[in-house]
């Protein structure tokens, strides 16, 4: 499945070109057939010679209609561009060419209508003004064919051309990210809301849950066509109908995107690289608001150009854009922009969900010209920079770079990249940047060691908190261990070299306590209890055993006790508190404290005012 995109000036013959081509007229609105000139988008399709399937978007000549033109443009496989050969080259011929060359249009068909009503010698003139109007252009060597809708004289010919150019293009890719910009939406008696639009990046099923961003609106797809043709899936490329459920047309606009729940998020800012119409007699400046289209997506926007007050015709330069409503985009895509009456300049996105940027600084565009010019490799580099740490998956989705993957593969093998985690769900640090987060995880440890230093280290949970790491916080302990930066043990985080010392008084108190301990080991005193730092450091130590916030005793008595207190039950099937009070000689207290204890570690449990074993 291809589609082609008409382009030319008003009245030039695209329309009845198409008529030609597919036996379909493309103006279906009561207005333009009135009028003799194409208003909105007009849809026909058609199978060439060799049975390709062949879509073809007639966009509108007239300036006043240019921003439906751009609805169209996008994602076409091959533009035809018209010219009438009795009038040439005209207002909207050029347009309509620096629009395709601003969207990097480079692969293309010049046809010139209206053959018959011109000699040979005329054609040949408007023939050399057509190719030195390509010639800086992308598409620069496009073959020109002279027809006649009217006579049929060339079509075959253009026919074969069509098809020898399609049959080299290489297929859409399948990204696994459906997305159809809506061009058109309507509804139809018995099926409800339907929206049209040239599919890329994906794949569409029928009775899939989809989702329109940025309207929000989520639906599942009760049918798709073709070329008025029911089909299941939906490929990359295709020009598709969508049936929707449960949404009302009023819930849509052009310039929606139709994808998988999730798949994508709108914006309000982007960055991009913009390069002003050289035919333009007026500059651009620092805040101009201009009117910004991308896909079939329409919406006014402030300009911020970050290294320069102003741009001239014919300029290139760096800029953000600040869009009055959110647009679904993805880094990659082309845009164009306007004033009220012409075209500017257009370019590519190169940051979707951009962040705003000081203006005039040089290594913020450093990192913009390698993200843009550099290989592979730079570019991946410049674009982590900017942001990390980032999910693979979601990372890879948003490079624009040839062979990504495997670039980011080399990057991961020589240590540039370095990855927390597994498949596509794990993070990706420059370098650099894991060095920073290694240097803040180092410094944190040790800030925790200087506030407390009775304790034997960080809680892994407070660290993780602190390094916003979430799930992939043990990958990031793991590469740490093994760089000798930080040991983990049990629920703690410490530096390899950090051992727990106690200052003269805090050792005089631990010396008190448990010698107080000692002396007394079933009632314990409760006034030398030291400060709650340094008393889990001894529980840790296993030299106490904390009963509960109140009681605590020596650890060689507790074993005592669990030993003499598990016999008799095993001797007599029970115990009575007061039975655990005379053993001991100690206090209702302290033998309550001990009972409660063993229930809670499973020791013993209690069977009204009786602890039995807990396995009995």
């Amino acid at each position: 499945m291809f589609v082609l995109g008409t382009a030319g000036h008003i009245d030039h013959g695209k329309s009845r070109l198409v008529l030609a081509l597919t036996g379909m007229d493309p103006d279906r609105l009561r207005e333009e057939k009135e009028r003799g000139m194409t208003i909105d988008l007009g849809f026909a399709w058609f199978k060439l010679p060799s049975g390709r399937e062949v879509g073809i978007v007639d966009v509108p000549g007239h300036e006043r209609f240019i921003k439906n033109m751009l609805a169209g443009v996008g994602g076409i496989d091959l533009a035809l561009l018209v010219v009438a050969a009795n009038e040439g080259v005209m207002p909207q011929t050029r347009e309509h060419l620096a629009i395709l060359d601003l969207l990097e249009i480079r692969r293309g068909i010049v046809v010139i209508t209206k053959k018959d009503l011109v000699d040979e010698e005329w054609l040949a003139l408007v023939k050399m003004e057509i190719e030195e109007l390509l010639a800086p252009t992308t598409l620069a060597g496009s073959p020109i064919y002279a027809v006649s809708v009217i006579t049929g004289e060339g079509m075959p010919a253009l026919l074969t051309a069509l098809d020898d150019l399609l049959a080299t293009s290489e297929p859409r890719q399948d990204l696994g990210r459906p997305r159809l910009s809506i061009d058109r939406i309507f509804t139809t008696a018995g099926a409800g809301t339907i929206v049209t639009g040239t599919l890329i990046d994906g794949s569409l099923t029928v009775g899939q849950e989809v989702e329109v961003v940025p309207a929000g609106v989520k639906s599942r797809l009760r049918g798709l066509q073709t070329h008025k043709a029911a089909i299941t899936t939906a490929t990359p490329g295709s020009r598709v109908a969508a049936n929707l459920v449960g949404v009302a047309t009023t819930q849509l606009q052009r310039g929606d995107v139709l994808t998988r729940p999730g798949g994508l998020t709108a914006t309000t800012l982007v960055t991009a690289k913009l390069h002003l119409l050289a035919y333009l007699h007026h500059l651009l400046k620092h805040d101009a608001i201009v009117s910004f289209h991308t896909g079939a997506a329409e919406v006014m926007a402030k300009v911020s150009l970050l290294e320069t007050e102003k741009l001239s015709p014919g300029q290139s330069g760096w800029a953000q854009f600040f869009l009055e409503k959110p647009v679904a985009v993805v880094n990659g895509d082309h845009f164009i922009i306007r004033s009220p009456d012409e075209t500017l300049g257009g370019g590519k996105i190169i940051e979707a969900h951009a962040k705003r940027l000081r203006r005039f600084r040089a290594a913020i565009i450093q990192n913009l010209k390698a993200r843009e010019e550099g290989t592979a490799e730079e570019a991946i580099l410049a674009l982590l920079a900017t942001k990390q740490p980032v999910e693979f998956a979601n990372f890879v989705g948003s490079l624009t770079v040839h062979n990504a993957r495997s670039a980011l593969d080399g990057l991961v093998q020589q240590g540039q990249i370095v990855p927390l985690g597994q498949d596509e769900h794990r993070l990706l640090f420059t370098k650099e940047g894991w060095e920073k987060l290694a240097q803040k995880a180092v410094s944190v440890v040790q800030d925790y060691h200087r506030k407390f230093p009775a304790r034997p280290g960080i809680p892994k949970v407070e660290l993780t908190s602190r390094l916003k790491l979430g799930t992939h916080f043990p990958f990031a302990l793991q590469r740490l261990a093994e760089g000798g930066l930080l040991a983990g043990e049990g629920t703690t985080v410490r530096l390899p070299s950090y051992r727990i010392q106690l200052n003269a008084a805090q050792q005089a108190k631990v010396g008190a306590f448990l010698d107080a301990l000692a002396r007394n080991p079933y009632s314990p005193p409760t006034d030398l209890t030291p400060e709650p730092d340094v008393l889990n450091l001894l529980v840790e130590q296993h030299k106490v055993v904390k009963l509960s916030e109140s009681v605590v005793i020596a650890a060689t008595a507790y074993e005592t006790m669990v030993e003499k207190v598990t016999a008799r039950i095993k001797a007599q099937g029970k115990i009575t508190l007061a039975e655990v009070r005379d053993m001991f000689q100690t206090s209702r207290k302290y033998a309550q404290a001990f009972l409660e204890h063993l229930d809670e570690k499973r020791i013993t449990r209690r069977v009204g005012d009786e602890r039995v074993l807990w396995s009995l």
